[in-house]
């Protein structure tokens, strides 16, 4: 249940339409419904403006299958990250209203429409094997309701590129920067742009990379100002944070 949808459930008991006993069974399953294996959070939607996300990993199909059906039976947007191709084929069991990005490895369940802000968020990537990451925060920020501008393969080994690219980094209201390695490009970008720039380290590079912690600990020394940083992989955590900001 979501915010407009307990305003009507209150109006209908306001005008008779709903009896107090019916809202109560409505509502009983707030804030939260025990599956035994997971508690699906019904409240959220109201708190923080979307529903639980489903994060698949570790989950078997036939967990995830029923957190979906809970979620589905509120009416709400579904998104589930980390997600494989079966775990797409056990959700298509439930509803053939589910999109699969094989990239991102995200699948969405659109139920209703979001309004999409006129303000663009802009995702950049230093080279082609950041785009997986970058593609989970693309597909985050367009699932709740952002347009996204693409700028992949533009890191710091060929910063013309980047300048190549200046427009669209000028254009967007915040920016999303994913990059392994030495992590240098959200400091180039930070030194830029007068927005905010979300760094998101991610495990692409050589022994020395250490999985990622070179280009997080670079990024989180940078010296350009208005960087946050989100964990390594993280692009569901990059692309949510830029969704609050960019609505603001």
């Amino acid at each position: 249940m979501n915010e407009d949808g307990l305003k009507r459930l209150l109006e209908q008991v306001k005008e008779g339409h709903v009896s107090v006993e019916e809202a109560v069974g409505d509502l009983k399953n707030l804030p939260f419904e025990d599956l035994g294996f997971a508690k699906v959070d019904h409240h959220r939607s109201i708190r923080n403006g979307y529903p639980e996300v489903i994060f698949c990993q570790g989950k078997t199909v036939g967990q995830i299958k029923s957190i979906v059906q809970k979620l589905m039976e509120n009416n709400n947007n579904i998104l589930a990250t980390r997600a494989g191709e079966d775990v797409y084929k056990g959700i298509l069991e439930l509803t053939r209203d589910a999109v699969y990005y094989e990239t991102a490895r995200i699948v969405v369940v659109k139920r209703r429409d979001l309004i999409v802000t006129d303000k663009m968020i802009a995702v950049i990537t230093a080279g082609t094997s950041d785009i997986p990451v970058a593609e989970e925060a693309a597909v985050t920020a367009e699932t709740l309701g952002n347009g996204v501008d693409r700028v992949y393969d533009v890191g710091v080994a060929g910063i013309h590129r980047l300048f190549a690219n200046s427009d669209h980094l000028m254009r967007a209201n915040v920016l999303i920067v994913v990059a392994g390695m030495e992590g240098a490009l959200a400091s180039v970008v930070g030194g830029m742009v007068d927005k905010p720039v979300i760094a998101v380290p991610t495990s692409v590079g050589y022994g020395a990379n250490f999985g990622g912690l070179s280009a997080l600990l670079a990024m989180l020394n940078s010296c350009a100002s208005g960087i946050g940083v989100v964990n390594i992989d993280n692009g569901f955590g990059a692309g949510y944070l830029a969704s609050m900001i960019n609505k603001l």
